[in-house]
């Protein structure tokens, strides 16, 4: 498991090097991890042994928001007078997520697939 472990920070390693030599536009994590889904896809041995480590880190996600909570709580300070914007746009870029969701989910979805099956009649 720490193998496995020290391969996914490996990884995220690799997209942050990526993204400072390409000047990629995305965070290094990001590109880490479409670069290991790329490896993945072709090596469904490596997928099988990191099965294991990512089910344990999906497990303790919540505690890994922690340093993220801690900050926001930290620079609430500096948000005093600005919490309509702050409101705004948190609920606008949730509104937004929503519909790219669902119009991802209707491109990709197979034509009568939201409809219901109907029980055959006896």
């Amino acid at each position: 498991m720490l193998l496995t472990f020290a391969m996914l920070l490996l990884f995220q390693c690799l997209g942050e090097a990526l993204v400072f030599v390409l000047k990629l536009p995305v965070p290094g994590p990001v590109a880490g991890m479409l670069v290991l889904l790329v490896v993945l896809m072709f090596s469904p041995r490596l997928m099988l042994r990191m099965e294991a480590t990512s089910n344990e880190l999906l497990r303790h996600l919540a505690l890994l928001f922690v340093p993220a909570g801690v900050g926001i709580i930290v620079s609430a300070g500096s948000l005093a007078g600005h919490w309509v914007a702050v409101i705004a746009s948190v609920l606008l870029s949730t509104l937004l997520t929503l519909i790219v969701t669902a119009s991802v989910m209707r491109a990709v979805m197979p034509a009568g697939a939201d409809q219901p099956e109907k029980p055959d009649a006896q």
